[in-house]
């Protein structure tokens, strides 16, 4: 679902809304509650939607009807946040009739911190589900989340300064009266009246003009070897910048990239001879997206940089995966928002639905094309993402070699050059021999070659094949 779908339900006739409020399906920013639930039991959602990217709870409906609120409650559920949730958990609540019943809406804005029930139990909005943190889940959570995420911090930029056409546009898309209930809606104003940095971003014509580090840079390279000086390989034609808010980034750099991207032929449904792209544009879509959306923009002097290889594209970010994330392992990261406002809009906008599939969705797509699986590395300051065009491991193969043969081609297969048995071993972190015999099995299943002059060659090298 997306986020702006509960406020264009709310936006109709009281009757209207109360038929699109009881169907609307639930997820990662809605959650239907029946008037009859006690407010502590509240407690567990609204933290959930807090530790997220905030979210909308509706009380009175069970069900698929209204059932109402009763008058004896109202009171109780308004104070539901302050009696059941520390630290406590900002909302909003609006009171609604319909029916002779009363419903409340309670809108929950991101969290500046990791929140809890007054239980000590700690939760995370997931798809549809308020999921329970066990405690190395929670201490990831707290890593990252010990301060205010950057997005909800103030900027110096007024509503003005703000684009007009793409303020009303997204605006009439919520059914907010004016931009600043739009901007309020989302936790883009904040309570001194100051912009947060998620609206500039999302909203102004040329955030660049505060934060010239905010943009997409899309290069493509003749070489599958980036190269250096006068080796360099970069495409002096295809080295662009792009800039604007940022939906307007990730459309253009969208374009640029499928402009740019390496095509190949094979033969398609209709019999003939077509091109196509070495990467599936739904995987690297995903990635740059990703990119753009949880990237850190505390972070200056760096931007989202996608370059392009005749084998390969890399996606390289700013900011690292929280707390204790192993990004050899990208199928376990849990759903992760570094910049809460920012993705709940361009969810509303289309751009992104439920982040925590985004990257399930891209192995998918690599892995129907028969292409390796997303590869993932961080250094201390950059998140990289690989999507390589070489072919997946046939199952029999895979099932001939260890897992330490196959951490070896992972280890390649980041680098994205030729490297000695040395460097192999060091970036692996094991022993050379160990390196050695895992590069045999490689070599003897058809996967890695050798390139050297003799066995004692110093400047021999491993590369895929």
């Amino acid at each position: 679902m997306y986020a702006a779908e509960v406020d264009q339900a709310l936006s109709l006739p009281v009757d209207a809304a109360v038929s699109a409020l009881a169907t609307l399906r639930e997820g990662q920013w809605f959650e239907r509650k029946s008037g009859r639930t006690s407010p502590r039991d509240l407690a567990p959602a609204l933290v959930a939607f807090a530790n997220a990217e905030g979210g909308c709870l509706v009380v009175g409906f069970h069900d698929g009807r209204l059932d109402g609120v009763p008058a004896t409650k109202i009171n109780d559920i308004r104070q539901s946040a302050q009696d059941f949730t520390r630290p406590v958990v900002r909302l909003r609540t609006e009171e609604h009739t319909a029916e002779g019943r009363t419903f409340l809406v309670l809108r929950v804005d991101p969290g500046e911190t990791v929140h809890e029930t007054t239980a000590g139990e700690c939760y995370l909005r997931i798809g549809d589900e308020s999921r329970r943190l066990g405690f190395a889940q929670r201490q990831e959570l707290t890593y990252d989340r010990g301060t205010e995420p950057f997005d909800g911090s103030p900027t110096e930029a007024l509503v003005n300064d703000l684009s007009p056409a793409q303020v009303e546009g997204y605006q009439d898309s919520i059914g907010a009266s004016t931009p600043e209930a739009m901007l309020r809606a989302r936790g883009l104003l904040r309570r001194d009246g100051r912009l947060t940095v998620a609206a500039y971003l999302l909203f102004a014509d040329h955030p660049q003009d505060l934060y010239p580090h905010a943009h997409v840079r899309v290069l493509r390279y003749t070489d599958v070897h980036r190269g250096s000086g006068a080796t360099l390989t970069l495409d002096d034609a295809a080295d662009l910048r792009c800039e604007g808010s940022l939906p307007q980034q990730i459309t253009d750099a969208a374009a640029a990239v499928e402009r740019l991207v390496p095509q190949r032929r094979a033969l398609g449904a209709a019999g003939r001879f077509v091109g196509h792209p070495i990467v599936p544009r739904d995987a690297w879509l995903e990635g740059l997206v990703n990119a753009v959306l949880h990237r850190s923009y505390s972070m200056v002097g760096d931007h989202v940089r996608v370059e392009i290889f005749p084998d390969r594209l890399e996606i390289s970010s700013p900011g690292r995966f929280p707390g204790l994330v192993d990004p050899t392992r990208p199928l376990s990261i849990s759903r992760y928002a570094r910049n809460p406002r920012i993705a709940r809009v361009c969810s509303d906008l289309g751009i992104a639905q439920e982040l925590g599939e985004g990257i399930r969705r891209m192995f998918d797509e690599m892995r129907s094309r028969g292409l390796a699986d997303p590869l993932y590395t961080q250094t201390a300051e950059t998140v990289r993402l690989v999507l390589s065009a070489a072919d997946a491991i046939p199952e029999d193969v895979r099932s001939t070699l260890s897992r330490g043969a196959l951490h070896i081609l992972d280890v390649l297969r980041r680098a994205g050059r030729p490297l000695g048995t040395g460097q192999i071993a060091e970036t692996a972190g094991i022993a050379r021999p160990t390196a050695g015999r895992h590069l045999r099995a490689l070599q003897g299943a058809g996967l890695v070659r050798w390139d050297g002059e003799s066995a004692k060659d110093p400047r021999a090298t491993w590369r895929l094949v």
